[in-house]
């Protein structure tokens, strides 16, 4: 048993949270809090920062909060008994308590890992996916050998759960590069780690993230199953359960299944409205917030073909767009501007729809899994036989090279 973190307590207690007002702060169990101040288990990474703002305390100093400062004792004179020699079951004992103490891992290993998986999933929306990639594959060799040295139970649940973070982000990376094996295979590495350290809400983003495959291959029925899977799994109040509703909203969509799509935006809406602002100025790609919530809702109204995406799609842009530099933006500007054409095609705002689909194609981050997208509003100013379809088919066609 891992020994109790005292300090942690006290901490809590200073600054005025009973344990349930502390966990209805971070919206968790009071159960939870109970195990974290005991040892038994860690706060998940993307808990942490809003934990050291509760406790007034720097990420640092909240690590060292969270190392325990009451160990376990090992029974050397505790179970001793007085004037009896010292046999081998004892020293068996006290072998096996230092033993299961014994570390080659340790907190602050397991700590900058989690922090280097944070880094990685806040620049997935403006760096290439190649290029993440990369570094995602050296953060999991690692991991795989740690996963052979010595450690605690609770380190080595900790491992399992980063572990099984970084097989989730290497899936949608492939699954954005069009690498259909690979994505299955980190998938299913993602789900089986996920179930290991118990932790469902991996396990939730792992059938929303293959719903979303699914559903750029164009099976909406099984990304309607998939995501309802994935809302059944995910613990309520979290990002995945969101983002797994949204994910059936926009399947829903595409069949053309009205009352239940509004419904779907409905609900996410209010989710995320609950969730309140982000601690982190930039966007997670596992944590969930309202601006996610707007860019969604555009794209799930313009396949719906509703004219109030435009308002939704026009607020996105408004919101993260950088600078008027398109190669700075982040992917969720770019899907906004597919949006947007798509919406003002419906209104035969022809001039305008073009000009926005040619520069969301010539910003770059429309990733391979994205490129039907784009190629619908071509199709579509093809068919209408506008002047600009040549220079835009151009733009795809490039697209598609440098992917290639």
């Amino acid at each position: 048993m891992a020994g109790k973190r005292q300090r942690l307590a006290q901490r809590r207690k200073a600054c005025g949270y009973t344990q349930e007002q502390f966990a209805d702060s971070l919206r968790v169990d009071r159960t939870t809090v109970q195990r974290w101040e005991r040892g038994e288990v860690d706060p998940q990474p993307h808990q942490r920062p809003r934990m050291a703002k509760l406790l007034q305390l720097t990420s640092k100093e909240l690590d060292e909060l969270l190392v325990s400062d009451t160990p376990p004792p090992v029974p050397v004179n505790a179970w001793a008994v007085n004037g009896t020699p010292v046999d081998d079951d004892e020293i068996d004992a006290w072998e096996l308590a230092r033993r299961a103490q014994a570390s080659d891992v340790g907190s602050e290993t397991l700590n900058r890992l989690e922090r280097a998986f944070d880094d990685l999933a806040t620049s997935y929306p403006i760096t290439p996916p190649q290029e993440l990639l990369r570094r995602v594959r050296q953060h999991a060799s690692y991991i795989v050998r740690l996963l052979d040295a010595r450690k605690t139970l609770a380190e080595h649940r900790r491992l399992l759960v980063v572990g099984g973070w970084l097989s989730l982000l290497g899936a949608t990376l492939h699954i954005d590069l069009k690498q259909d094996h690979a994505a299955t295979a980190r998938l299913q590495t993602a789900a089986t780690l996920a179930r290991q350290a118990e932790h469902p809400e991996i396990e939730a983003w792992c059938y929303e993230t293959d719903a979303w495959r699914v559903l750029t291959d164009g099976d909406y029925v099984h990304a309607i199953e998939l995501s309802q899977t994935a809302q059944r799994i995910a613990p309520s109040g979290t990002s995945a359960l969101i983002q797994a509703t949204a994910q059936e909203g926009r399947a829903r969509a595409r069949l053309g299944h009205t009352k239940e799509t509004y419904a779907a935006i409905d609900r996410v809406q209010q989710m995320s409205a609950a969730l309140g602002m982000p601690e982190r100025r930039k966007e997670h790609h596992y944590q969930y917030d309202p601006a996610k919530s707007l860019a969604y809702t555009a794209t799930t109204l313009a396949w719906l073909g509703d004219s109030a995406a435009e308002t939704y799609a026009r607020e996105v842009i408004h919101r993260l767009s950088p600078s008027d530099d398109i190669t700075k933006w982040p992917r969720r500007v770019a899907s906004a501007n597919i949006d947007l054409a798509l919406a003002l095609l419906a209104d035969s705002r022809l001039d305008e729809a073009c000009h926005s689909a040619q520069k969301a194609i010539l910003s770059g981050r429309v990733v391979p899994s994205n490129h039907w997208r784009a190629l619908e509003v071509v199709k579509v100013v093809e068919a209408k036989q506008l002047p600009e379809a040549s220079d835009l088919r151009e733009a795809y066609e490039g697209l598609k090279a440098i992917e290639t």
